[in-house]
């Protein structure tokens, strides 16, 4: 399968296995493209999870990854591209209507847009909170103050 996409989008995207696990690095352009192949053809049903990964240093410092399985052939694959910081992605809700709050996870602790998202906000912090704390920018003590000052009324713990 992975051979066959490789074949129809060339350097566009990179096999690769990793103990035992396939897996392919996919160029953002291609994204919405592959997705929906996997999904309508190769019977990927089931988005298990959508992440990201920041490495600051990268000029293209995100990896979004797209974990994937098929009932049919009990095969799970990931799908990988990177990004620079400010750029989005194609929403894979209308495929996997479950992506929804997994892309809002995303975008809430990374800080990265899904285009065509039907409601991209904040699901595990307030609306008001400042930064995403899963970008290894984010201080590890570092803490919205202002808002624990005006929502609990009390200083930060940190």
């Amino acid at each position: 399968m992975i051979a066959k996409l490789k074949e129809m989008y060339g350097s566009g995207v990179e096999p690769l296995t990793y103990a035992g696990q396939n897996y392919m690095v996919v160029d953002r352009s291609l994204i919405p493209e592959i997705l929906q192949v996997l999904h309508n053809e190769e019977q990927f049903d089931y988005c298990v999870d959508i992440t990201a990964v920041h490495y600051p240093a990268r000029e293209k410092q995100f990896d979004i990854v797209w974990v994937l399985y098929s009932f049919a052939r009990n095969q799970r694959i990931r799908v990988k591209t990177q990004i620079p910081d400010g750029e989005s992605v194609a929403s894979s809700v209308p495929l996997w209507a479950g992506a929804n709050w997994l892309e809002r996870e995303v975008y809430d602790m990374f800080g990265i847009k899904f285009d065509g998202h039907p409601d991209l906000k904040r699901i595990l912090l307030p609306e008001g909170w400042k930064g995403f704390p899963l970008r290894k920018d984010y201080g590890i003590l570092q803490q919205d103050s202002e808002w624990v000052q005006i929502n609990l009324g009390i200083e930060s713990g940190q």
